[in-house]
């Protein structure tokens, strides 16, 4: 049955408390311009920068489309029908370009009405995958990029309930796919089966600190119904569309060759599930075999973690993070917790890493160990390797580099990693001989790409760094005027040839090959802007500070034509933000916004109100900061109102806005941030609160960064929460939430319950919930409604 109308419950001044019922709504004729428009394509190239894949899909999904068959479970959304995760967007048509050529070309042979998802080159990058979903089930295809043409090679009976459902073998002649078991069972109609017996729980008297999760397993039915869906067997499927049988039934949640495609690993969930934590938790089993299914080793079992050690540098026991060592032919490399995954243990190393080399009949090798949580290592193309840790509670991130001649190692990175004006970038990265992805090096030099973010602007860059000394030259600087260019990737370094992403305020972002040796610039696509109503709205980054000397920032914007010398009348002032949680007030400081970002209005932000005469100050700073051993939560409340009226009070030294008149908004963290503001504060007129959450006591374990728990620090959580102060709340506010929100915390319950506490205390509040959606909204009719909703709202507010 398909949703006609959108779901209101109404409270608003001068109103009284009622249930309205309407048709979904379309916002006013400018922002309409702006909301339905055409989405340019994606691009997608290979590692050689000589095929560019162009994407399209539709700019929203419909509710149509929403409103297909679901199941919620072990943190899953899955259409049971077509055995594919719901929540997936689908691209709608392929075209293809060789590089040198002038324009794309258009892929034929493609399904009819495609629903292509999970796209991949193939290892010797001639051929594309992807899975086209119907309205049975999931199919395979192949592209061949040289003739364009696509080609159906399996029939719809894939299994994606459980991510990708195929990966490429090495020779590129054939693919190791999850295919749905030819004997199973039926699923559970939980509405019509009669219990066995009540659910029950237990505990085991062990501390853990697990995060509120939605989507969870509740009972031996859903557990049933896990195992149903969840389950393939492995089969192999040539280009020509043979098939052969590799593995067995069970949950494959991983698959991955080795370099030098002789031996697969294979990671598969197991019996005992739980009812407190996602599937990622469930015990698993990584299992090798080699390209006929014969077993070689199982190399890891993980048991049920339900249990976990308080803290964001906390991690399980035993081995993770196993993948294959990109360098050498087929050798795993995994990092194992020598603290016991504690972070509140004093050792003098937190992770020990080790190597492993097929056919794993001797004893792991020690490789490396790190003074801070291990992430990850990037290997190279020559005699080295780059290994990363990191420790939440510092904010510091530490890069060594690894010298396979000598076996020694030096620290080429030592910082905050929220400090961006310190960041030296990403390696460029090539496919060595096994067709991995490692750093390039040429003739012991590596080349660093970073974004350039300093006090002056943003000036993208590309370092040389030598490998054996360490020092580094810098080669380039992007310096263009009145418009911002990314480095997307090194092609030919001794060319100087770049490829790159121009954009200005006004101009759609488009790829280029930039010759940093001579500047000249060779235009690769041609995407139109969509926005053109927006081209000459003013745009500025503007920054000021807190009270107490903290350096913010937001971009402003302002109406076409609007007079900013002599300004004829005050502005009504909109602030879209969304709080972020620091360690010291320098990296909080930081500005990361660039005036010559192209203006791309969304849902996500008020910068469609420009249009109706509204100044919009966009991703204004929202900084929490607890420097040493105070937590920024511990003062959340008055950092918070400090922000909000060092923004207003900037724009207002400008002399462009009436100050009675300012909103406020923001999405999930910063829906939570606009109920505390406009309960703490009296310099917002109203405010908007999308999808937040606003009880913390329903969050007991910790939210967003706040590590401790409820018990922990309860006048944190009962302070920062709206709903124990809702008694204080007397603005008015726009509360929107999804009815299928799926994102940790911030269940839909929470605006309900929000709402309830507000209209009986008497507050000035509408709540908007809307079918089928999740925290993010995706249905055209939704979204353009939500527009309605905030354009009516503000025009109330401010009696425009």
């Amino acid at each position: 049955m398909k949703i006609k109308t959108a779901v209101i419950a109404l409270l608003f001044a001068g109103l009284t408390f009622a249930q309205e019922n309407i048709t979904y709504r379309q916002p006013s004729a400018e922002i309409l311009q702006l909301a339905d428009y055409q989405r340019a394509p994606g691009v997608i190239m290979n590692s050689k920068k000589n095929w560019m894949v162009f994407t399209y899909r539709n700019t929203y999904k419909s509710l149509d489309e929403l409103n297909q068959p679901e199941m919620k479970l072990a943190g899953l959304r899955v259409n049971p029908v077509t055995n594919i995760a719901s929540t997936v967007t689908y691209i709608t048509n392929l075209k293809v370009r060789r590089l040198k050529d002038k324009a794309e070309t258009q892929i034929k042979g493609l399904p009819a009405n495609p629903k292509i998802a999970y796209i991949s080159f193939a290892p010797n990058e001639q051929k594309l995958a992807f899975t086209n979903t119907t309205s049975r089930g999931v199919e395979l295809w192949v592209v061949d990029l040289a003739t364009a043409t696509a080609k159906k090679i399996s029939s719809d009976n894939l299994n994606a309930n459980v991510g990708t459902p195929y990966v490429w073998m090495k020779d590129s002649q054939s693919l190791l796919a999850k295919k749905i078991p030819a004997n199973r069972i039926d699923l559970i109609d939980p509405t019509k089966e009669v219990p066995a017996g009540p659910t029950v729980s237990t505990a085991d008297g062990k501390v853990s600190q697990n995060r509120t999760y939605q989507d969870l397993l509740k009972n031996p039915q859903d557990e049933q119904n896990f195992d149903t869906l969840a389950t393939s067997e492995l089969v192999k499927i040539t280009l020509d569309g043979n098939e052969s049988s590799y593995k067995g039934v069970a949950i494959y949640t991983g698959m991955s060759l080795s370099p030098d495609g002789n031996f697969v690993m294979l990671t598969t969930i197991k019996r005992p599930y739980s009812y407190i934590v996602p599937l990622s938790r469930f015990p698993m089993t990584s299992t090798v075999y080699d390209l006929n299914g014969n077993l070689v080793k199982t190399v890891n079992e993980v048991p049920l973690t339900e249990i976990m050690p308080k803290g964001f540098s906390s991690v399980r026991t035993g081995k993770r993070s196993m993948s294959w060592r990109d360098d050498e032919p087929a050798t795993l490399v995994y990092a194992e917790a020598l603290d016991g995954g504690d972070q509140s243990k004093t050792v003098e190393f937190r992770d020990e890493v080790f190597l492993w080399q097929a056919p794993f009949n001797a004893e792991p090798k020690s490789f490396f160990k790190t003074k801070q949580r291990f992430n990850n290592i990037e290997w190279s193309n020559a005699d080295f390797a780059v290994i990363n840790d990191s420790w939440y509670d510092t904010r510091n991130t530490k890069s060594y580099l690894i010298n396979f001649k000598d076996n020694t190692h030096r620290i080429i990175d030592d910082r905050n990693y929220q400090d961006v004006y310190t960041d030296p970038g990403s390696f460029s990265q090539t496919k060595n001989q096994f067709g991995r992805t490692v750093i390039d090096t040429k003739s012991n030099k590596a080349y660093l790409v970073g974004e350039g973010f300093t006090k002056a602007g943003q000036f993208p860059f590309i370092d040389e760094i030598d490998v054996n000394t360490l020092t580094k030259k810098r080669i380039y600087t992007s310096k263009i005027k009145n418009s911002k260019e990314n480095i997307i990737d090194i092609i030919d370094v001794k060319k100087g040839e770049v490829l790159v992403v121009e954009q200005s305020a006004g101009r759609y972002p488009n790829y280029f090959i930039r010759n940093i040796k001579n500047g000249k610039a060779t235009a690769l696509t041609t995407f139109a802007n969509p926005f053109e109503s927006i081209k000459d709205v003013y745009k500025e980054v503007i920054k000021y500070k807190r009270n107490d000397g903290v350096e913010l920032s937001g971009t402003l914007y302002l109406p076409a034509g609007f007079d900013r010398k002599n300004p004829k009348e005050k502005l009504p002032l909109l602030i879209w933000a969304y709080p972020a949680e620091y360690k010291d007030k320098n990296t909080a400081g930081q500005n990361t916004q660039n005036p010559n970002d192209f203006t791309f209005p969304s849902y996500g932000s008020f910068i469609y109100w420009v249009t109706k005469g509204y100044a919009v100050l966009d991703d204004a700073a929202f900084p929490i900061i607890g420097e040493g051993k105070t937590e920024p939560n511990d003062t959340f409340i008055p950092q918070l109102v400090a922000n909000g009226k060092a923004a207003i009070d900037a724009v207002d030294q400008l002399g462009y806005i009436d100050r009675s008149k300012v909103a406020v908004g923001g999405h999930s963290y910063g829906a939570f941030m606009t109920a505390n503001l406009l309960t703490h504060s009296n310099d917002y007129a109203c405010g908007i609160a999308r999808s937040g959450a606003y009880n913390r006591t329903l969050t007991p374990f910790g939210f967003q960064s706040e590590q401790r728990n409820y018990w922990d620090v309860p006048e944190v959580y009962n302070t920062m929460s709206p709903f124990m102060n809702a008694d204080k709340m007397k603005t008015p506010m726009l509360l929107i939430h999804g009815e299928a929100d799926n994102n940790p915390g911030t269940f839909t319950l929470q605006t309900e319950r929000y709402f309830q506490a507000l209209k009986n205390l008497g507050a000035p509040v509408r709540m908007v919930l809307l079918p089928l959606e999740s925290h993010g909204y995706a249905a055209r009719e939704s979204i353009l409604h939500v527009l309605w909703e905030q354009d009516q709202f503000l025009k109330k507010c401010f009696k425009k």
